[in-house]
């Protein structure tokens, strides 16, 4: 985009006529602080809970990439931090600072995401995993309290099993905590090496929402009854195809959006937001490209794969007698001869014939989610889901293209600025980044609008109407909720 790094972002706010809500900053753990609290609150499992994934980052960084390659290992982050502007870096992690600050980096609300505190949910150890989480939440919601009318943090609810994730659930909503990030992506054992006894570092993944080892519906259930929201920030770092042991860049790039489609589709072919119409969720930093991708191709399949259109790949569908005639006309005698002793269904499309006589439910891979017209995924997908966007990323007006999403869809973005981490070098630069879109025409100020507030107040409200009371930004939203509540009576 165009660059214009000499604006300044507290100018560009004072010109608009609506707030700014940055729905995915980051805060960035001191440990000094932090570890002596969970000490003191939740004892040395705790904090060691929390210094965890640091100590398997660090292992990982002083091996030798081919130490890495011989134990297939992912090069990690090395440098994560702003360090040169040493007055970002504090700003990430003194809440008091971030709160004197937000008026010069324009924005009036943020919702904080914690650093380390996103990867606690792979902590292997029961007992350690959710003493963790539970003196993690007790600490955000000290240190934060006083800025709770500019800025909110983020509570980590832990995803291994539904028992967990509840009683952690209702432990945030206890201190008062109102945004959660669930856990996801959860590693767990292949089965059948496990009843063998074998060791192994092959695992599967479990993406909570289709084939999963446990049924999360009571989770859904729970958030919807707390006002609690998900939102998902899961990485995609060291799995699958970012497995370089020596280039970082290679494993980051598009990791996010990797492992938020794979969350994002299970959810959806499973069922839940069929199951939950009230339930909103939302996918962060990944950006909305691979969401319009997804959608588009969740489209697409249906249309091909839905049980009327299978009829058109069905074995006992094919006309045997045509098909001698066409190869007697257009092949050879002997081809055509042939076709009455080839078998046309091989073995395995046998199989399949047999498995699929089992009946629609079986062969339709969206039975879960009630499809009945293709319109259907606007509903479901489009108006439940959510996608954190970073400032800088040009995909964003992919998003509000109604033109080329199918049905008219406008999907709906979150503004998330990502301070507190590498690629935010200067905090002051990310709402200038962000309204280049509108200075390089490829959004209208409306859809700049709904970026940063509209989209951020249906997201956070949806769940919990008094998310924005006491905040300073408590009556424009009120106005939005207003005049959305008037425009669905009229309708």
């Amino acid at each position: 985009m165009s660059g214009n790094h000499d604006a300044d972002p507290a100018a560009i706010r004072a010109k608009l006529n609506h707030p700014v809500i940055d729905s995915d900053g980051h805060w960035v753990e001191y440990h000094p602080i932090i570890l002596d609290y969970l000490r003191k609150v939740a004892g040395n499992k705790a904090a060691e809970g929390l210094k965890s994934r640091d100590d398997v980052v660090g292992k990982i960084l002083a091996m030798t990439n081919e130490q890495r390659y011989e134990e297939g290992r992912a090069q990690q982050a090395w440098w994560p931090f702003p360090t040169k502007n040493t007055l970002d870096r504090a700003t990430a992690m003194a809440p008091k600072l971030l709160y004197q600050r937000l008026d010069e980096l324009g924005f009036d609300f943020t919702v904080l995401y914690p650093t380390t505190g996103l990867g606690l949910y792979s902590i292997n150890d029961a007992e350690m995993r959710q003493a963790t989480h539970r003196a993690f939440n007790m600490y955000i919601a000290e240190a934060f309290a006083e800025y709770a009318d500019r800025m909110t943090p983020v509570a980590a609810i832990p995803m291994h099993t539904p028992e967990e994730a509840i009683a952690e659930l209702e432990h945030v909503k206890s201190l008062g905590l109102k945004a959660i990030v669930m856990g996801s992506l959860i590693r767990r054992p292949i089965p059948a090496l496990a009843r063998r006894g074998e060791r192994s570092r092959a695992m599967m993944y479990d993406m909570l929402g289709l084939d999963s080892a446990y049924d999360y519906d009571p989770v859904w259930a729970k958030c919807v009854e707390l006002g609690l929201a998900p939102t998902f920030h899961s990485a995609g770092r060291s799995a699958g195809f970012r497995m370089s042991p020596s280039n970082f860049t290679y494993n980051h790039i598009g990791h996010f959006a990797s492992a938020g489609e794979a969350v994002c589709k299970a959810i959806f072919m499973g069922g839940v937001t069929r199951r939950f119409p009230r339930l909103r969720m939302a996918f962060l930093e990944g950006g909305v490209g691979y969401a319009c991708q997804l959608y588009a191709d969740l489209i697409g399949h249906w249309k091909k794969r839905n049980p009327r259109a299978l009829e058109e790949v069905n074995p006992a569908n094919l006309d045997r007698k045509l098909l001698r005639e066409l190869f007697e006309k257009y092949w050879s005698h002997e081809a055509a001869a042939a076709v009455d002793h080839w078998e046309a269904v091989p073995e395995g499309d046998a199989v399949a014939a047999r498995w699929a006589a089992l009946g629609p439910q079986v062969i339709d891979d969206y039975a879960a989610c009630g499809i009945e017209k293709p319109a259907d995924f606007r509903e479901l997908f489009a108006e439940r889901f959510y996608f954190g966007c970073e400032a800088d990323d040009p995909m964003n007006a992919w998003g509000f293209n109604a033109k080329v999403n199918p049905y008219g869809a406008r999907l709906k973005m979150l503004f998330g600025s990502d301070i507190g981490h590498f690629d935010v070098p200067d905090m002051r630069e990310v709402l200038i980044e962000a309204h280049e879109m509108v200075d390089d025409g490829l959004i209208s100020d409306r859809d700049f609008q709904d970026f940063v507030f509209g989209y951020p107040v249906e997201f956070w409200t949806a769940l919990n109407p008094d998310f924005f009371k006491g905040t300073r930004v408590e009556s424009q939203v009120r106005s939005v909720i207003e005049q959305r509540h008037a425009g669905a009576q009229r309708v």
